[in-house]
């Protein structure tokens, strides 16, 4: 049994207009299913705005599923609460984005991690010392720090302490939300090899949310492309790398740029911007902007299928 198993999750945000419109929504996560393995790096990808943070979010519960199911360890965590919940979160936790705005200016961070330590363990005062401590030295920083606040801390040292908060329920699943675009080039090194070293060791699973593929490649063993709130293409990270077969993954992988300075593709440049999701438009969300798109595309949706000669591979697409 897979460690995580999403299935069909939706995510819609009502919009208030007036009395005399039909009612709308936001379908920012529109139908998405997938499972990840335990101790696996799952990369997700896809363009800012297509809903990747949002179904991240949904998944520690941070945001409402409206429909599906979210699944750790046979457990359904979208019908918890209260109590229940809480004692859940011990098994998943979550890398913030912005490590300036993740952690709390007025409290040091022995304080942060106690907190974390104080809900979700049983150690006494002395042993959550101990143990923040040694959350310190697993990510690299000198636990006499620890008396220290997060504005005297640089913004890679303070992605390193989120890192450190998120370690402090020893979590199954942990949930990086972009935790390296806010970072310099050599710092955002630094963290994927962090995460790398961290699930050798303790074999956390990650789900990994970026809109870099490059850095998505390199550190995940699979990969899902997100359009609009859907998942447009899923599999190994190399041989989708290597053979996009999805129009939407190869206009991805052509802006990747290559060590020479050159893309590692011929560029391919989508017309038009990204539809709203208030208002997605019918078949495949992807037809507006795809250069293959055909009457068929424009009037059904594809499904999200494996391949005939490439069963690890799924893709919705009526071309591939």
């Amino acid at each position: 049994m897979a460690l995580l198993e999403v299935s069909n999750l939706k995510v819609h945000y009502p919009v208030r207009g007036p009395f005399w419109q039909p009612r709308r929504s936001v379908r920012a996560v529109d139908g998405v299913s997938f499972q990840l393995e335990a101790g696996e790096t799952l990369g997700l990808v896809g363009e800012s705005g297509c809903g990747k943070s949002t179904l991240g979010r949904a998944i520690v519960r941070l945001e409402e599923p409206t429909a599906g199911s979210i699944r750790l360890n046979g457990v359904d965590l979208s019908t918890l609460s209260g109590a229940a919940l809480r004692r859940a979160r011990r098994d998943f936790q979550m890398i913030f984005q912005d490590p300036y705005g993740s952690l709390n200016p007025r409290l040091t961070i022995f304080s942060a991690l106690n907190e974390v330590l104080r809900l979700h363990t049983t150690l006494d005062a002395a042993g959550r010392r101990r143990r923040a401590a040694e959350l310190l030295s697993l990510v690299g920083l000198n636990p006499s720090q620890l008396e220290r606040y997060p504005h005297q801390f640089s913004g890679g040292q303070r992605q390193r302490i989120g890192i450190a908060r998120a370690l402090a329920t020893e979590p199954k699943l942990i949930v990086a939300d972009e935790p390296v675009s806010a970072l310099d080039v050599s710092v955002q090194a630094q963290i994927i090899n962090l995460l790398q070293d961290i699930q050798r060791d303790t074999g956390t699973a990650f789900l990994f949310i970026a809109h870099d593929l490059a850095v998505v490649e390199h550190i995940s063993r699979r990969i899902l492309v997100m359009y609009l709130g859907h998942i447009v293409e899923s599999g190994e990270s190399q041989s989708l790398c290597a053979d996009p077969k999805h129009p939407y993954t190869r206009a991805l992988l052509s802006a990747v740029p290559t060590v020479a300075g050159r893309h590692r593709n011929n560029r391919i440049v989508l017309e038009g911007d990204v539809p709203s999701p208030l208002a997605p438009p019918a078949g495949c969300p992807f037809h507006p902007r795809c250069p293959l798109a055909t009457e068929e595309c424009r009037r059904n949706c594809p499904e999200l299928k494996p391949l005939p000669d490439l069963p690890e591979r799924q893709v919705a697409c009526f071309h591939a």
